[in-house]
Parts: structure tokens; sequence; C-alpha cells
């Protein structure tokens, strides 16, 4: 399985990005994508995740309203839409792969991507 993000870049803050992961290596139906981000010096926290199927969504609140999470299952692609965004977005976000949530955190996510670097200058 390969989950390849990218997308991300320089940007100030107010604009917007839109990050995309390719996934590959396996069908991914039943499973829940996620969006996860680590900034220097702090963990790695969740950010968004939508289930493969339904397309149900679920963010946290620190994108609510500025992020928007969405897939494309014909093209195995997983999309981050993220508008407005805040200096202290600036992390590098990966893309992970559930196959089912039961603890609801990153332990539960068992397949992940390089990360793509967005950096928001203020």
């Amino acid at each position: 399985v390969q989950l390849q993000a990218s997308g991300g870049g320089l940007v100030q803050a107010g604009g917007s990005l839109r990050l995309s992961c390719a996934a590959s290596g396996r069908t991914f139906t039943n499973w829940v994508m996620g969006w996860f981000r680590q900034a220097p010096g702090t963990e790695r926290e969740f950010v968004a995740r939508i289930t493969w199927n339904l397309g149900t969504t679920y963010y946290a609140d620190s994108g609510k309203g500025r992020f928007t999470i969405s897939r494309d299952s014909a093209k195995n692609m997983v999309y981050l839409q993220m508008n407005s965004l805040k200096f202290e977005d600036t992390a590098v976000y990966y893309c992970a792969a559930a196959r089912a949530l039961r603890r609801y955190d990153s332990s539960d996510y068992i397949f992940w991507g390089k990360g793509t670097l967005v950096t928001v200058s203020s």
C-alpha cells in the first residue's frame, strides 16, 4: 500500500491550498482516510477524516469551517482543501488509512504516507 501526499507549499495567511493523497496497492472499501499534521516540536494531530464508502466526514475544531476533506473513489484520491490559512496551520501534513476506528486516534491508522509541508507566512 502506498499513500502519496502532495500539494504543500508556501502560502500567505488567508490563502488556500489543496492537498492531494494518491492511494494505491489495495481497494479501500470500508476504510477511513485521514489527514494529520505535525508542526515542529509538537505531536502529530488529527485534522480530518472521511469514510471511503459513504463520504462521511469529521473535522478537528482547528479546521472546522475552513478545511474540507473529500475523496474521488474512481481515482483513489483523497483531498484536503484548506482555506483561510493561518500561520498556525504551518506543519507537515500526512494522509493515512485506517481499516476501522476503535480508539479514534492516530493508532487506528495503519498506513501512512510521507508528508507534504505546508508553510503559511504571516
